[in-house]
Parts: structure tokens; C-alpha cells; sequence
């Protein structure tokens, strides 16, 4: 069975248009999505995004695996396959088929090297899922 992939062709290495998202985004929420984004941006130098529905996502030679959300009391940390990457702290949350997130409040946040593991794993997960295909 092939691997559903979620591909985009108008991924870039860096595109202007998610840093005038972030400009957008004020305060802490703001500051807290940006820096999460920007682990994703470093995962690896195969790494390319765009905004999709309106919110930053992070691609792995186009095939989307992660994202950020920015909303009035928390920031999501998505990934597109986030159903079935191991998460032996258990930050995810949701009931989609493929996907879950981490949601992240001001003065609640999770253990940060558990959520930079997480990233991390979403990013080798997609590039397996890539190879595979």
C-alpha cells in the first residue's frame, strides 16, 4: 500500500509570506509560535514551507509534516501524521484519523526537549514515509 502523502509544489526554503504571518502574530502567543516553527524550519536542510489554511507548515521536500497555530489563548504544534509517531510523553492531542497537535498556553508549557524530540520525529518520520514511496 503506498503512504497518502500530503504534497505541496509551491513549498520554499524560506517564504516571505509565513514571516508576514509571524509579524502578525503579537505577544506571547506570537513569540511562542515562532520559536516552534523556527525548530521545525531547522530540522534538517531539506526543509521547505508556505502557509497552508492560512498557518504555517513545515515540509519535507514539499510533503508537509508539521505546523503552527496561533489562537487567542493558546498556540497549536501540529503534525500531519501525528496519529502515528511515538509520543512516549504523551503531548498529543486530538481524534483525527492522521493527525494530532500539542497545544501550548503561557504558563503551562509542556517540557520543551519532549516537544523538540516530537518535532524531530515528525521530521524523520517524513522523510521514511518519503523514501518509501
Amino acid at each position: 500500500m503506498v503512504d497518502q502523502l500530503f504534497h505541496f509544489e509551491g513549498a520554499v526554503r524560506h517564504d516571505p509570506t509565513v514571516d508576514r504571518w509571524f509579524d502578525d502574530q503579537v505577544g506571547q502567543l506570537g513569540t511562542i509560535a515562532r520559536y516552534w516553527f523556527d525548530e521545525m524550519r531547522n530540522c534538517g536542510d531539506d526543509v521547505c514551507e508556505l502557509l497552508h489554511d492560512g498557518h504555517p507548515t513545515a515540509c519535507v521536500s514539499g510533503t508537509a509534516f508539521g505546523y503552527v497555530n496561533a489562537f487567542s489563548m493558546h498556540v497549536n504544534v501540529g503534525f500531519f501524521r501525528g496519529a502515528e509517531l511515538d509520543d512516549p510523553d504523551a503531548l498529543l492531542v486530538g481524534t483525527g484519523r492522521f493527525m494530532r497537535h500539542v497545544k501550548l498556553r503561557p504558563g503551562a508549557m509542556p517540557d520543551e526537549d519532549a516537544l523538540r524530540r516530537l518535532v524531530l520525529t515528525a521530521y524523520d518520520d517524513m522523510k521514511r514515509r518519503i523514501d518509501a514511496n
